[in-house]
């Protein structure tokens, strides 16, 4: 049926799947002679084990897409992985896509071809509208390409940073909406950005017939952000979404989805890919798939779900604690952010010293951003950079319930932030009782003279 199965395989049954499909390919033909450039010859049996002799990789040279003749279960493993993502994505939260495909590239250079496939279709348009979130690969997908990012930045809300709508529209007017290659917008996200104001953006881009491309990095494993592109498609424009295969699917990094509400410009995508292509991240996502199932992925969901509760009350609890506060950002529904402002306020170089000193005791994923770090980016400056903003009022950690996350991995993080946090607290009245005792000394000298 090309859909994800609702219990999961167990693995010899996955395995006997896959060789099945590997002695469909020429290259494990009994008698085979092959007297090509591309023959699928692999001369490291770990090698040639690791692939489960799936050697040909995908798609032909015009098309990732396209049937190979000579490598008929590495296409079959193809068209099935592409099927299964789609039901996937549907099950998710976007009900309405019609069309996606795996791609072996990550996020920000599966951007880029959406964006080099625009690029026929509006030869005369140079700029890529992009309201600012401070993550490198998404910024560098544009330059890439070859266009002019147009930075609008975000406009703070409470504690929120969202999208300042006003400025895109004042944005397509002033430029020209002939001259916009697409609005690039942005759904998952670090606190305390929120995703983007999808549902009107969409709007604008119908309003000005200007293509959308949305990165959805890590956000098939939020109900929220999938409703967002679901909504942004049923009452605007979306034209594609592109997701990273690692964050949301938990394998190796090297694999992107491109997914999309007409059939039709995603193959135009697919077929801009130059080249056939790695088998590996359609051969991953495939197996975890069907080693979880529908059920499992749903658990998984749920589960991120329910630590980020978790991680967010308890973290609130320990902000308490020692003086700071949880930001409140009900519009991110995957990260979170702390704020450190008494830390700031006590030493420059105290932000920073903390995510070393997390990192140090194995700490991963958690952010410490400071105020005013400037940071240039292919001749872009960017002022506060890695806070979405030019001004943020403070200085904030973040951490991310990300699909995977345990109970485990929650308690040990709040541990061990607790205890470089009262570190820097005793450091900080060490210090301020012998500045008291010299004020002090210096005071009886006064007298004395």
């Amino acid at each position: 049926k090309g859909k994800c199965p609702e219990d999961g395989w167990d693995e010899s049954t996955i395995e006997l799947f896959l060789h099945e499909l590997a002695i469909m390919d020429s290259n494990n033909f009994l008698g085979n002679c092959g007297v090509g450039e591309r023959e699928g010859r692999v001369v490291s049996g770990l090698v040639a084990r690791r692939h489960y002799r799936l050697i040909h990789g995908i798609g032909r040279s015009g098309d990732i897409s396209a049937v190979q003749p000579k490598a008929a279960g590495s296409s079959l493993l193809n068209k099935l992985t592409n099927s299964i993502v789609l039901d996937v994505i549907k099950l998710a939260g976007v009900r309405t896509v019609t069309s996606c495909f795996v791609v072996p590239m990550a996020t920000g250079m599966s951007l880029t071809l959406c964006f080099l496939t625009l690029r026929h279709k509006r030869p005369k348009a140079k700029y890529i509208i992009w309201p600012r979130i401070d993550q490198k690969s998404c910024f560098k997908s544009m330059i890439t390409a070859g266009f002019e990012p147009v930075v609008i930045e975000n406009v703070l809300e409470g504690d929120e940073l969202r999208t300042d709508l006003e400025a895109v529209e004042a944005k397509i007017k002033a430029l020209g909406a002939e001259n916009i290659l697409c609005v690039h917008s942005t759904t998952s996200c670090f606190a305390p950005r929120v995703p983007d104001r999808l549902e009107e953006l969409a709007v604008i881009c119908a309003n000005y017939d200007i293509p959308h491309i949305v990165n959805n990095a890590y956000g098939v494993q939020s109900s929220k952000c999938m409703h967002l592109i679901q909504q942004g498609a049923r009452v605007g424009r979306i034209d594609a979404f592109v997701q990273s295969l690692d964050k949301n699917f938990m394998v190796p990094v090297g694999g992107a989805i491109i997914a999309g509400f007409n059939e039709s410009f995603i193959q135009e995508i697919s077929k801009m890919y130059p080249g056939r292509a790695s088998a590996s991240p359609s051969l991953d996502v495939l197996i975890t798939l069907l080693s979880l199932g529908t059920d499992g992925y749903k658990k998984l969901l749920k589960e991120r779900k329910e630590m980020f509760s978790y991680l967010s009350s308890e973290l609130k609890k320990l902000a308490d604690n020692h003086n700071e506060r949880l930001l409140d950002t009900p519009h991110n529904p995957i990260s979170l952010a702390m704020s450190l402002k008494n830390l700031d306020e006590t030493n420059d170089a105290a932000v920073t010293q903390l995510g070393s000193m997390l990192f140090t005791r194995q700490v991963s994923g958690a952010r410490v951003v400071p105020c005013g770090t400037v940071q240039t980016v292919n001749n872009y400056t960017f002022k506060g950079f890695m806070s979405h903003a030019n001004d943020y009022p403070c200085a904030y950690l973040n951490a991310a319930s990300a699909i995977g996350i345990k109970k485990q991995d929650v308690d040990v993080f709040l541990k061990r932030l607790d205890k470089c946090l009262k570190t820097f607290r005793k450091e900080a009245k060490q210090e301020k009782s012998i500045n008291e005792i010299s004020d002090a000394n210096a005071a009886t000298e006064q007298l004395e003279d």
